[in-house]
């Protein structure tokens, strides 16, 4: 199961960015998979209970969004959504296709608790763009 080697990946960078901003508690972790990373969402989910304790996130909430597959056409330069297992063009139905999205982990957000106030300070606008990624053979 390298769902857990992947979360505590995830976690040492939440842990790092918490770190930078002065929070003492993670409340909500925020990734974006798709259908073709190699995660499986369920197995992520049971993983980050286990990989959470202890951490500054042991509380937090991991919230995992699915984005959709796309890929762009090489005949006639339509990028169109795409079934995971079907990728032919959805404008003229070829099969040349080259992958947009869908093949990716990615940190979307976290939302912080700061020591000093009871509030949550979502930081998902200053987050470098981090890609988590299944398949060492992806470009990140």
């Amino acid at each position: 199961m390298h769902e857990l080697s992947i979360c505590q990946s995830l976690l040492a960078q939440v842990t790092d960015i918490a770190a930078s901003r002065g929070a003492s508690v993670v409340a909500r972790i925020t990734v974006e998979l798709g259908p073709l990373c190699g995660v499986e969402p369920a197995l992520l989910a049971s993983a980050f209970e286990v990989a959470r304790a202890g951490s500054c996130a042991e509380g937090a909430e991991l919230h995992i969004e699915i984005i959709d597959v796309s890929a762009r056409c090489a005949m006639c330069g339509a990028t169109t959504r795409v079934q995971p297992n079907r990728l032919v063009c959805g404008e003229c139905g070829d099969y040349r296709m080259h992958l947009v999205s869908g093949d990716e982990m990615r940190l979307r957000g976290v939302e912080l608790r700061l020591p000093q106030t009871p509030s949550v300070l979502t930081d998902q606008a200053s987050l470098p763009e981090t890609r988590l990624c299944a398949n060492p053979a992806a470009v990140l």
